[in-house]
């Protein structure tokens, strides 16, 4: 059994600070990568790597 962490679309605004439909737009142009398991779901893993692409050095 997996010990990944899934994460809502709600949860993971809060955790960008943008609002929910910035994330299905990020969803919705394969930015960032989720799963619909019932409502979409982003791993957390799928998220720190969206995190790293993002920065600005």
């Amino acid at each position: 059994m997996s010990n990944e962490k899934f994460l809502t679309i709600k949860e993971v605004a809060d955790i960008l600070r943008v609002s929910e439909r910035s994330i299905m737009r990020y969803i919705d142009s394969g930015r960032l990568i989720a799963s619909k398991i019932g409502q979409w779901r982003i791993n957390q893993t799928d998220l720190d790597n969206f995190i790293k692409k993002s920065q600005n050095f």
